[in-house]
């Protein structure tokens, strides 16, 4: 959404991008296009009334893998300690579903992030490389939930879920839900199409990394990719044995899907933290 990584860790950092179209066709996944048209969000243009105060999930143990694209991911495993695998989300999504500050620690001070939100269409963290584009013009119609996690009070005018100076951006996610899981598998499956071709670049520009899949339960799952400067590229993709600056994820929880990319440096420890935060949160 907002360009490739700065050098740094531990802080929020911007990654500038140059805009390629290369959007992915949504007859890559097989699929009659009404399969994508995003329902009428509930009620009118408001957003949904948030419920009581939900904590952000803690590090659930399913099963993490690492693997390439056009592989399936990996196959659940068992808690540590014992208890049922999570289950999927039903209903609509709410502000309760988003992520919270606090899975951002200790590698950046939660007292130091704000956040806002807003509800409604807009650009969404596609990435530059793929075309920016609304949820509109992806899925066929608006009614998601934005988050914006910032360093600053001061947002942009346009949207208050960006940081009015982008090193300030911390994260940026948006949710929604639609009527099935099935439906909401469609949808996460088209948003990681379009991030796949990020994972090869000219050297010198940033590129994307490996896919991680993780799988807490059948439909609770999420793909991420570490974000790699141009400086390390060096030969069209990722290095390996280096770690990522931040990334972006794709997430799915029953009805639920979304996207998270993270802004600050992160590696891929911390990445892994904050993408299972998030999807046990979805």
């Amino acid at each position: 959404m907002n360009g490739g990584p700065a050098a740094g860790g531990g802080h929020a950092v911007v990654r500038p991008r140059s805009a390629v179209a290369a959007l992915v066709a949504a007859a890559a996944l097989g699929l009659a296009t009404g399969r994508f048209v995003l329902p009428p969000p509930p009620g009118a243009t408001s957003p949904p009334a948030a419920r009581s105060g939900a904590a952000v999930g803690g590090e659930s143990q399913g099963a993490s893998a690492l693997v390439t694209p056009g592989v399936s991911g990996p196959t659940p495993a068992p808690s540590a300690s014992g208890s049922a695998s999570p289950t999927g989300a039903t209903g609509p999504v709410t502000t309760a579903n988003l992520l919270e500050p606090a899975a951002f620690g200790p590698d950046v001070g939660i007292g130091q992030i704000h956040v806002t939100d807003r509800y409604g269409d807009g650009v969404y963290a596609n990435a530059a490389c793929s075309g920016e584009k609304t949820l509109t013009q992806t899925l066929g119609g608006p009614g998601a939930h934005f988050r914006g996690l910032m360093t600053s009070p001061r947002t942009n005018p346009d949207d208050p879920t960006l940081a009015a100076d982008r090193v300030d951006q911390v994260a940026r996610e948006v949710a929604a839900e639609t009527v099935s899981p099935s439906r909401a598998q469609n949808f996460a499956e088209r948003l990681l199409l379009e991030e796949v071709p990020c994972q090869e670049e000219p050297p010198g520009h940033w590129v994307y990394g490996r896919t991680t899949t993780l799988q807490l339960a059948p439909d609770v799952t999420a793909s991420w990719m570490g974000t790699y400067q141009g400086s390390l590229n060096t030969n069209g993709t990722a290095p390996e044995g280096k770690e990522p600056c931040g990334g972006i994820a794709v997430l799915r929880s029953g009805n639920h899907y979304g996207v998270l990319e993270v802004d600050a440096c992160l590696g891929t420890a911390a990445m892994d933290r904050v993408v299972r935060a998030a999807l046990s949160q979805l």
